[in-house]
């Protein structure tokens, strides 16, 4: 950075953020920026806050305590109108009795826009979310994923530094809602505006988000890009939250070295004290599954005995119980390779890089 130069301002800076209703503390001193230009996901369980905290950024919610500003300025007190966002709701909130071409205008007409600029922005809102042609449709005649798209349009013809996306594809099927997921992104590269979108779904979150903030209890417990949120999760509660993964009970030994329930020890990094205790974090397409006399000199194992086989059509997940815990092992369903019979036992094996030793 050239001397003199200036930190980028944060599109969306929250410091020490609270909201209480009551005695209960939904968000719970929250610290976040977001980037200008970024695609953000809130993500956590139902009731974790996140929400909360998307209503305060949209001026839905006031915050008790804490700083919020957009792109600088101190926003935490300014009623929504006066904030330069926009919010999409899962319900989308469209009027019934409108055409898309009205529903996308609405905003503009009550800022008193004049008609020609309310066409032409009208038009390019249209052209961005792909509904050219269907301008005087209803809404009780588009199907789910048009509406969501004309909810897109009207939130984005109001041009917002930020747009706010309170689970905006709960309603739809999987399939839709899989391919809504690139088209939310691709909108969002085209128009270049920060997007702050809130979910309880993991695969949304890791599948769109540039970066990704996960809360529980009200707390921000991690932020980070999907890999480091997958790879390298904080504690138990993300890596149980973020995909499907293997959790082994254990208790650190020292900064190497952590020792599993049943007794063994294996190499694990952990910067804990000795004597916390840690849960070993093992993704099932990470997991190695061998008879137990092959297990690969490079590699750690336990072994157990095998349980049952799902058949997921392109893969199939191996459960393994080792009598205090349970593993799945996830595998390519290509011809040969190992597959024992229900029943035999199994050494499920890893190498180091594949686990992650997290505080319980």
């Amino acid at each position: 950075m050239n001397a003199g130069a200036s930190e980028p301002i944060a599109a969306v800076r929250l410091a020490g953020i609270t909201k209480r209703f009551s005695d209960v503390v939904a968000v719970d001193s929250v610290n976040l920026e977001i980037a200008d230009g970024e695609f953000f996901a809130l993500l956590g369980p139902s009731g974790c806050g996140k929400t909360t905290t998307l209503r305060m950024i949209a001026g839905l919610e006031f915050p008790t305590e804490g700083s919020l500003k957009i792109f600088g300025d101190e926003a935490g007190t300014l009623p929504a109108n006066k904030r330069p966002v926009n919010t999409v709701f899962q319900d989308y909130a469209l009027f019934p009795h409108m055409a898309v071409e009205a529903n996308v205008a609405f905003g503009l007409k009550m800022q008193r826009v004049p008609k020609h600029e309310i066409a032409g922005r009208v038009r390019e809102a249209i052209r961005l979310v792909r509904l050219e042609g269907l301008e005087q449709r209803r809404s009780r005649q588009l199907s789910g994923g048009q509406r969501q798209r004309v909810a897109l349009a009207r939130a984005l013809v109001n041009r917002p530094k930020v747009l706010l996306l309170d689970e905006p594809l709960g309603a739809l099927d999987l399939k839709l809602r899989q391919e809504m997921q690139g088209e939310l992104k691709a909108l969002q590269r085209e128009v270049g505006i920060t997007f702050v979108f809130v979910t309880h779904d993991q695969e949304e979150a890791l599948t769109m988000a540039d970066r990704i903030g996960v809360m529980n209890e009200g707390r921000l417990l991690q932020v980070g890009t999907p890999a480091e949120i997958y790879e390298h999760p904080v504690n138990r509660f993300v890596a149980d939250f973020i995909g499907q993964t293997n959790l082994l009970d254990a208790s650190v030994v020292s900064n190497d070295t952590v020792c599993l329930a049943n007794g063994d020890h294996i190499d694990g990094h952990c910067d804990l004290p000795v004597g916390t205790r840690v849960a070993v974090c093992l993704r099932p397409e990470r997991a190695g599954m061998h008879p137990p006399e092959e297990v690969p000199a490079d590699r750690q194992s336990v072994v157990g005995r095998l349980e049952g086989v799902t058949y997921l059509g392109n893969a199939l997940v191996y459960t393994v119980s080792l009598g205090w815990a349970r593993l799945e092992v996830r595998r390519e369903n290509q011809p040969g390779g190992y597959r024992p019979p229900v029943g035999e036992e199994v050494a499920v094996s890893w190498t180091l890089d594949a686990i992650s030793v997290v505080r319980a």
